[in-house]
């Protein structure tokens, strides 16, 4: 899970790269990349949590809520990924930005809402299923 919680923070910082570059230095090889890696990082991310992690905090504390929760930004986080990817391959093809501060404004709320996900995610789950040190 750690390698996975990298490979998204590594992705959140490439889209952040790309926000602080419009519109003037748009990369647009660099949103070609994030565009391919996008949904099927978050969804391998997702699956190996609600499959794996998410029980085993479920036997080590009864918070069904907390659970849901995360499971419902999973569904939103998909969802804003594929329109991400979506503006992101049209960009990478050429188009144009049409409205630069709006492309960044929904470049930013995916990444900081995905770094938050996963702060909680550290904090909270993998410290409560993690071994206890002696």
């Amino acid at each position: 899970m750690g390698r996975m919680h990298a490979a998204k923070l590594d992705l959140c910082a490439a889209l952040e790269e790309i926000a602080d570059n419009l519109p003037a230095r748009v990369d647009r090889f660099r949103c070609l990349s994030v565009a391919s890696n996008l949904v099927p990082l978050l969804r391998a991310c997702h699956r190996l949590e609600e499959e794996a992690v998410f029980p085993a905090f479920a036997a080590q504390r009864d918070e069904a809520a907390v659970i849901a929760r995360l499971k419902t930004e999973h569904l939103e986080d998909e969802c804003a990924a594929e329109d991400l990817t979506e503006m992101l391959l049209a960009v990478g093809h050429g188009e144009a930005v049409a409205n630069p501060e709006a492309f960044g404004y929904m470049l930013r709320a995916f990444f900081e809402a995905a770094r938050r996900h996963i702060a909680f995610e550290r904090d909270h789950i993998l410290a409560a299923i993690r071994p206890a040190e002696s």
